[in-house]
């Protein structure tokens, strides 16, 4: 495996390169075929952002590229954030191969149900649901997403009728996207 690590606002310490090299020599293991993988580091210089330094990494397979950004405060703890993701995405990617190698060897399981862009090797929809939309204003809307705990909510407006989302943003704040 090829590392390059390289800075944005930051000059790079030989101790952090030769930390990022430790943390993500990890994933070599888990990939056979040759990779290469570029790591940058950047501080931003935005005051309004807690959280400054940004880690993000781009390994290159014979299947996907795969992609990571992770932010904190401190340098090594977003090179452990970063490495935890890209370790998720290393096991989701062998597990994937895992099952396509047994499906062409004749040990799919049957019955599975198979999609055209899980063939692609693109997104697989895992769970589907449906709900009642009841029509209801955003400030409603925006008490039920605090209620349900997730990151959005979609809903019917009760005076456009329409299908509206509202979000949470990273500030803190919500969204409202409303077709156009």
């Amino acid at each position: 495996m090829r590392l390059q690590v390289k800075g944005k606002n930051v000059e790079i310490s030989d101790a952090i390169r030769s930390y990022a090299e430790e943390k993500l020599g990890k994933l070599e293991r888990q990939l056979a075929d040759p990779t290469r993988v570029e790591l940058e580091l950047a501080v931003e210089r935005n005051p309004s952002i807690a959280d400054k330094i940004v880690a993000e990494a781009t390994i290159w397979t014979k299947g996907p590229t795969l992609r990571a950004k992770e932010r904190s405060t401190d340098m090594r703890a977003s090179i452990d954030l970063l490495t935890d993701k890209l370790e998720r995405q290393v096991t989701r990617y062998r597990e994937k191969r895992r099952r396509r190698h047994r499906e062409h060897e004749g040990h799919g399981v049957e019955g599975r149900a198979r999609t055209a862009t899980d063939e692609e090797g693109g997104p697989v929809i895992v769970k589907m649901k449906q709900f009642t939309m009841h029509p209801m204003s955003a400030e409603e809307a925006v008490l039920q997403l605090e209620l349900v705990g997730h990151d959005f909510f979609v809903f019917r407006h009760e005076d456009t009728g329409e299908i509206n989302v509202v979000y949470r943003r990273r500030d803190g704040g919500y969204g409202l996207i409303e077709p156009s």
